[in-house]
């Protein structure tokens, strides 16, 4: 917290040397990314993405009686009345001592986010706590209840900030952007005209990491807008083999696919599954393809939550917690769901199924209540998914390949197929660090923010984006 709060001056600092200090949020953000993203003058999010506003828990866990069963004793010397860190394996429960400092902390988080929404989005006091007793926000509620200033797409972010302003700033990593300014860079040797292949392969992922597997959102994004902007792509075959997986990385691929489908023929080539994220990533298409025994359709949501509260209580494990904020502890995985807490969820759930539905609807040309009786989960055939007009046409990818071509027109026939590697974003993400702390996310943050500096000096009309505040994401 400390270290967001010198995150946040700084952006404050900026705002009062005259620079226009604008955050979008392309994944959402938890309480203390959106802590710091409260000090633009301008903040927007992804409209699928949530905030989750939760404010502040500490969660204590005392071993003392399943020491006891196991004959272990423990031993520990302190000094000092408050310090307690060894009280979780002499004690059943929180000591007052423990319960007064920690209480004491979490008063102070909490009027510091009560404090940074009053100040960066005009809030009145007792708006400000509902809105963290609340929680959780889908980015257009959040808009509402004037948390965020709009709900955009990525690539609506120049234009919103920029009006009228032709043509729209570039968006590019701040790194990026100053290195292209040291040197000019020469391209690589040019191709002839193909047809791009897009390949979507494993689980979908929302990526960031180094360890991170399968069609993680970074690469996928970023090939689908290599080949829109790649004037030597003809057309696009998207190549999935997905079970699916994030539905925020579904959809931010199937925006791109949207864009890349307005300018370019497209056309989805389902291998062996391609179901929940899987179909979503190819309702933008032109046409679908699919074998007869491809997997597809399963077009709903699931999440999952182990409670370890029961387990614990038999094990004779005592956990006792202490939150500010209604939903401090939504997250945790300790308790069972409460009736308030399912129900907050259940409305994440159902707004997500309900983008999903809409999202079929418009790729396929039905309507909602039409793509409602194929969903609800049901998984199809290739087949059966044609017979049911959720796939044009049944094949492999000669097929798809084939429909694309002459979906071209003339001289789409010569056109061979070529795979568009991942390229990057026009948005800057941590790569080797990897945060798995807060700390350390704002640690590498602060370092790309050295970088950034030299940006608030140039007189170029550029974004520099800065979304390595997706490390505070939770997990």
């Amino acid at each position: 917290m400390a270290t967001a709060l010198s995150l946040r001056d700084a952006l404050l600092a900026a705002s009062k040397s005259g620079r226009r200090v604008a955050v979008h949020l392309p994944a959402g953000a938890d309480t203390k990314a959106y802590l710091v993203a409260s000090a633009a003058g301008h903040l927007s999010a992804f409209p699928g993405a949530s905030l989750a506003l939760l404010g502040f828990a500490s969660r204590g866990v005392y071993f003392r009686e399943a020491l006891a069963r196991t004959g272990v004793v423990a031993e520990v010397l302190a000094r000092g009345r408050y310090k307690s860190a060894g009280e979780s394996l002499t004690r059943d429960a929180m000591s007052e001592p423990q319960r007064e400092q920690v209480g004491a902390v979490l008063d102070r988080m909490h009027a510091a986010l009560v404090a940074a929404l009053r100040e960066g989005r005009g809030l009145g006091l007792e708006q400000a706590t509902a809105a963290i007793d609340r929680g959780v926000f889908r980015a257009p509620e959040a808009v509402e209840a004037k948390l965020l200033d709009a709900a955009l797409f990525d690539d609506e972010v120049g234009k919103a900030l920029c009006p009228g302003v032709t043509p729209a700033p570039a968006s590019v990593a701040a790194p990026a952007y100053l290195r292209a300014r040291r040197a000019t860079r020469l391209g690589a040797a040019r191709g002839g005209p193909c047809i791009g292949v897009v390949r979507v392969h494993g689980a979908i992922v929302q990526g960031g990491s180094p360890f991170a597997r399968g069609a993680t959102e970074p690469e996928v994004v970023g090939a689908i807008r290599a080949a829109r902007e790649d004037r030597r792509v003809r057309g696009v075959v998207l190549h999935i083999d997905s079970p699916g997986g994030s539905a925020l990385a579904s959809a931010r691929m199937h925006r791109e696919l949207e864009l890349c489908a307005a300018e370019k023929p497209l056309v989805a080539a389902m291998a062996n599954v391609a179901a929940s994220g899987g179909y979503y990533v190819a309702a933008p298409a032109h046409a679908i393809v699919a074998q007869p025994v491809t997997i597809t359709g399963s077009i709903g949501v699931i999440s999952a939550r182990l409670a370890l509260g029961p387990v614990l209580d038999r094990l004779g494990v005592h956990v006792e917690s202490l939150k500010r904020g209604e939903r401090a502890d939504l997250f945790d995985s300790i308790h069972p769901l409460r009736p308030e807490e399912r129900a907050a969820l259940e409305h994440e759930i159902e707004g997500t199924y309900g983008e999903f539905i809409a999202v079929v609807a418009r790729g396929r040309k039905k309507t909602a209540d039409e793509v409602e009786g194929l969903a609800q989960g049901r998984v199809w055939t290739g087949e059966d998914a044609h017979a049911r007009g959720l796939v044009d046409l049944l094949g492999g990818f000669d097929v798809a390949l084939a429909e694309v071509r002459r979906r071209v027109g003339t001289g789409g026939d010569r056109l061979p197929p070529r795979v568009v590697r991942g390229g990057k974003e026009p948005v800057a993400t941590l790569s080797a660090r990897a945060p798995d702390t807060t700390s350390s996310a704002l640690d590498a943050l602060l370092g790309e923010w050295s970088e950034i500096v030299p940006l608030l000096t140039t007189r170029e009309r550029v974004l520099a984006w800065s979304p390595a505040l997706m490390g505070f994401r939770r997990g």
